[in-house]
């Protein structure tokens, strides 16, 4: 079993995966707790999914009683840029590092699944892979496999590979050798938990969804509330900030798969071409990007918020077409966007006046 433990962690290398650890599917006892207290404080917001077959997602043991280990595999993301620079650069969206490139979903299930083929060919038994996309608890399982810890921003951070990580599993029945689980190694660090704009950790190893930036972008549907959206600045998928200003980072290296390295046209993209997206110019330019998933009207909605929050008066005529666009959240973004850019009009008047 060590034996062969040893050389499935060299096949995950050769495939491409970043790192291998293995642990069982019931070392995670905590979960259950964590997930219900959770979704009783309603941190989950619109994700209702959440909510459904909690008695999977809290305790991976049930979800496939047959399954002996859980093969944990980390795959890196890293950047070759600083994800928070862009920020600065008021006329131009910032785009979440994951997904400036092909979707993960489909590049990880390939390695998985030839990781699984292997085994199977190796040693018999059966596999289920996972990717992000069942009820698994992804996280807890590649903590209690020692892939790393759950920072206090809830995310991976890995000693060896700091925090840009996509997470992959291969459910199996053969009983293989479990690695220890990582310990905290946060200390007294708050950098993730201070740099919030949206002030989204109630507490460390806390995050309300509702609150969060990456899920007010991607999975919030409609308006998002009017206190919220001069904090999500620039930011039009996702949000790095937390990630980004990790100390562990300084081991981070910049991806090997070229699938995930930043296409040109989303590496700050102009604010006022991305206003100007049809749902079929929108389809086409993010066909096989992880954005295309929330659709034209949702990523529109996020680009008037930027261009309002842009404070720059010459971009208001790239949304004012949308403020009779025929999706409510466009039109509710880009009036919002138009009032908030003539409002500062006005001041810099103000001003000249010397009023």
């Amino acid at each position: 079993m060590v034996d062969l433990t040893e050389r499935l962690k060299r096949e995950a290398l050769d495939v491409g995966f970043a790192d291998c650890r293995i642990c069982r599917p019931g070392d995670v006892p905590e979960v259950m707790a964590r997930l219900r207290g959770f979704l009783h404080k309603g941190y989950h917001g619109q994700m209702g999914w959440l909510a459904e077959r909690v008695h999977w997602r809290g305790a991976p043991d049930v979800l496939w009683p047959e399954a002996q280990s859980v093969i944990m595999l980390a795959e890196n993301y890293g950047p070759d840029d600083d994800p928070l620079a862009v920020l600065e650069v008021r006329d131009r969206a910032a785009i979440s590092v994951y997904a400036r490139n092909r979707d993960y979903h489909d590049v990880v299930k390939k390695r998985l699944k030839r990781l699984g083929r292997w085994l199977i060919d190796t040693a018999g038994g059966e596999i289920k892979v996972f990717v992000d996309t069942a009820p698994v608890p992804e996280k807890p399982l590649a903590q209690a496999a020692g892939l790393g810890w759950q920072g206090k921003h809830s995310n991976l951070v890995s000693r060896q590979l700091g925090s840009w990580l996509f997470l992959g599993c291969v459910f199996t029945t053969l009983e293989l050798t479990p690695d220890g689980a990582e310990r905290d190694h946060c200390g007294s660090c708050r950098a993730c938990l201070d740099i919030c704009p949206t002030n989204a950790f109630p507490a460390p190893y806390q995050v309300d969804a509702r609150l969060c930036i990456s899920y007010l972008t991607i999975e919030h549907k409609g308006p998002v509330d009017e206190g919220l959206r001069p904090g999500l600045g620039n930011r039009i998928y996702g949000c790095d900030d937390c990630l980004a200003v990790c100390p562990w980072n300084k081991f981070a290296r910049r991806a090997e798969e070229v699938k995930y390295h930043a296409r040109d046209d989303l590496v700050a993209p102009p604010l006022a071409d991305l206003a100007m997206l049809d749902d079929a110019r929108f389809r086409a330019r993010f066909s096989g990007s992880p954005i295309k998933r929330i659709g034209r009207d949702r990523f529109v909605r996020n680009v008037c918020y930027a261009i309002g929050n842009s404070g720059l008066p010459t971009l208001i005529p790239s949304v004012q077409a949308l403020c009779e666009d025929t999706d409510e959240a466009v039109r509710d973004a880009a009036r919002w966007a138009v009032l908030r850019l003539q409002a500062r009009v006005s001041g810099l008047s103000g001003k000249q006046d010397g009023r």
